[in-house]
């Protein structure tokens, strides 16, 4: 019996599935059609749920963080700059190696999309006004991203007001919103961890479909997705971050990797920043960073830096755009990047973040969501990459923020060893 109690990693049952899939795919051919009905239902199922868990994340990051002025605006501004050079980079590498040009899908699903994707022109003040909800339950029903962040910044500030005044006239009762709100985010997480856990099943019939109807041609298509992915995420590590280090951080490479070598390795393994948040704290103080620049950048600061997710999203958008021979203006792709932005605040540290606002992104704008189990036949890859992007941020803005914040650092390192 112990033999079975050992967990398969996420990654190992979708490459079983994936073989599995091919097998039957080649085997039974056009009928095994419908198996991919069963990948339809449970991103159908992810899609649902992580607009829940998005909202309840953002409420939790006000009501539970603090942070001084100048280090939250140093530490937002660094995060801005790389999350904007994140996503141009995603943008522009899937423009320039078009790797959805190489992978063909049926285009079954486009037709009911086409005509709101591929219009020549946006109205821009129509499309603000459209993120204005009409009741408290339309976002959530119609899964508008960036409605569902702005209801929960609005709400998250609030919360964060009153629960300061309590504070100030020494009062407790916040305690009860605050820990229903972690409550429900962590039942949120839990049921979104089952439904991903029948992943496997999702990708073993997508599989088996796309093979019995195609063949092993997807297989280009997926390699050409998975370089481009890899080449953005690399030059956003070698031209984006190390300029950080070298001009604003006045370190030397050597140091610097030499310092981060472990937990680079670790997030490879793990597959998780979160996995690796200890190796990475333990590596910073290593390398002489504070304890409130680290814990702040790393803990905290995790809501923002997602520079992995940002680029890797808007890479998959297009790509999927390009799959079924969409072309997106530069308005649209605006607009697309906009929503990878916003739907990976607060989400970054929770399990298969990458895939579940994927989801919601593909939803926003408008583009078929069932190619998904198909893209996860190699997101075990990308996973790790995105992982170690995501570490390699979390040291560079925690050094950022300690040359440029010192002043802060006796003020704030009270807060910090009671609130992070």
């Amino acid at each position: 019996m112990r033999l079975f109690k050992k967990k398969i990693p996420l990654y190992t049952q979708i490459l079983i599935a994936m073989l599995l899939g091919v097998t039957v795919g080649w085997v039974a051919g056009n009928s095994a059609a419908p198996l991919g009905e069963i990948g339809k239902v449970i991103i159908q199922l992810i899609k649902t749920l992580a607009a829940p868990l998005l909202f309840l994340a953002v409420v939790d990051a006000f009501l539970r963080t603090h942070v001084t002025a100048r280090s939250g605006l140093i530490m937002v501004t660094i995060s801005l700059i790389n999350a904007v050079l994140a996503l141009v980079i995603g943008l522009s590498v899937s423009n320039w190696l078009r790797p959805g040009d190489h992978l063909e899908m049926p285009a079954l699903s486009v037709g009911s999309v086409t005509s709101s994707i591929t219009a020549e022109r946006m109205d821009w003040i129509k499309t603000v006004s459209g993120y204005v909800p009409s009741s408290i339950v339309q976002p959530f029903l119609e899964n508008s991203v960036i409605t569902i962040i702005l209801m929960a910044v609005l709400l998250g500030l609030a919360f964060r007001h009153v629960k300061n005044e309590q504070l100030r006239e020494g009062s407790t009762e916040y305690l009860v919103i605050e820990n229903g709100v972690l409550f429900g985010f962590r039942a949120v997480e839990k049921l979104l961890g089952w439904v991903v856990a029948w992943i496997p099943l999702a990708v073993f019939g997508v599989v088996a479909k796309t093979v019995g109807a195609q063949g092993f041609a997807p297989l280009k298509g997926l390699a050409a997705y998975v370089g481009t992915a890899l080449i953005g995420l690399l030059f956003h590590i070698l031209v984006v971050y190390q300029s950080w280090i070298v001009f604003g951080a006045r370190m030397k490479l050597a140091r610097f990797w030499s310092g981060a070598r472990e937990a680079v390795i670790y997030a490879l393994g793990a597959s998780s920043s979160l996995a690796t948040l200890p190796v990475t704290l333990k590596s910073l103080d290593q390398m002489g960073v504070s304890t409130q620049s680290a814990r702040l950048a790393a803990c905290v600061g995790t809501n923002l830096n997602n520079d992995d997710i940002l680029l890797y999203e808007a890479m998959a958008v297009l790509f999927v755009a390009q799959v079924y021979h969409l072309d997106l203006t530069l308005s649209q792709q605006v607009i697309a990047a906009l929503s990878c932005m916003v739907a990976g605040i607060g989400i970054a540290g929770v399990p298969d973040a990458g895939l579940i606002s994927l989801s919601l992104v593909l939803a926003t704008v408008g583009l078929p969501i069932e190619i998904l189990p198909l893209l996860l036949t190699v997101d075990w890859i990308l996973s790790r990459a995105r992982a170690t992007t995501n570490v390699i941020s979390d040291f560079v803005v925690s050094i950022l923020l300690d040359r440029f914040s010192a002043p802060d650092h006796g003020e704030q390192q009270g807060k910090l060893a009671s609130e992070v």
